[in-house]
């Protein structure tokens, strides 16, 4: 089985990781191994208000970090985007607050963390704070997440939209849920995806197809060294090939099923 292939260019990227506070940084690692010194343990998102920014979860300020940064490099204002938001698991580390807190005593759950528990909490947040009236979707598909998720803004990008943003993210999980959802560390990334072709900037055409022999999901390299084992480390084929290391990624987009995608600047 092999869907019909959907094309889109890609006119912005973002990129946070543990080591690596953004695309430029994440690019320079693949180059040459080089690091930031002394780079800063979570992002600090300037869309949001000194004190909405502090109170955020890690996985909000990474969505809206990365969200800026692709919106920046591609010039795009971030109001009018429609948006995609991926992530495998939410933020499991309020989950289990929530839990066991539910479990120990329940009248002292925090409306602030329950507010934040929702998968689509930053989705809201980036809503809100850019100003953007577009619709937002949350996905969540597990080790699929990602492919998922780029296989939605393509099909948005195939079906009308001119511009489609597309953010990818997942933090440390704790509690006994780490036993059954390991993640560790933080890392997002975003894509600005475009209809129309954008001379020297990477446009991505990409089809499911069943998975077989010789046509395995892309292992990750370098990046997935500073990953740490985050939920989202799937993504990472895609971002090292985009940053240089190839022309193709093949990304797990479920069982029997691979999601392949093709880069080509022109």
């Amino acid at each position: 089985m092999t869907s019909t292939m959907l094309a889109a260019s890609v006119a912005g990227i973002g990129y946070w990781g543990n080591g690596l506070p953004s695309w430029e940084a994440a690019r320079a690692y693949l180059a040459d191994g080089s690091l930031v010194p002394d780079p800063p343990r979570r992002p600090s998102p300037q869309l949001l208000a000194p004190n909405e920014r502090r109170r955020a979860p890690e996985t909000v300020a990474v969505a809206l970090e990365v969200a800026m940064a692709a919106c920046a490099a591609a010039g795009r204002d971030p109001a009018s985007l429609p948006s995609v938001f991926a992530s495998t698991h939410g933020d499991l580390s309020i989950t289990d607050y929530m839990c066991s807190t539910l479990v120990d005593e329940p009248r002292t759950i925090s409306p602030t963390r329950f507010h934040n528990s929702v998968h689509n909490a930053a989705a809201g947040y980036w809503t809100i704070g850019a100003g953007a009236m577009a619709p937002a979707t949350a996905i969540s598909a597990f080790d699929a997440t990602f492919a998922q998720g780029l296989l939605e803004a393509m099909v948005q990008v195939a079906s009308g939209s001119d511009a489609v943003l597309l953010v990818a993210y997942d933090s440390t999980a704790s509690g006994p849920l780490a036993l059954t959802s390991p993640s560790q560390g933080l890392l997002g990334g975003a894509l600005v995806l475009v209809r129309e072709h954008l001379p020297g900037r990477p446009r991505l055409v990409v089809g499911l197809h069943e998975a077989g022999q010789g046509n395995g999901v892309t292992p990750a390299g370098a990046l997935a060294t500073l990953a740490k084992g985050n939920a989202m480390t799937p993504m990472l084929p895609l971002f090292e090939a985009l940053g240089g290391a190839g022309t193709r990624a093949h990304l797990f987009a479920g069982p029997g099923r691979i999601l392949e995608v093709g880069i080509a600047t022109h």
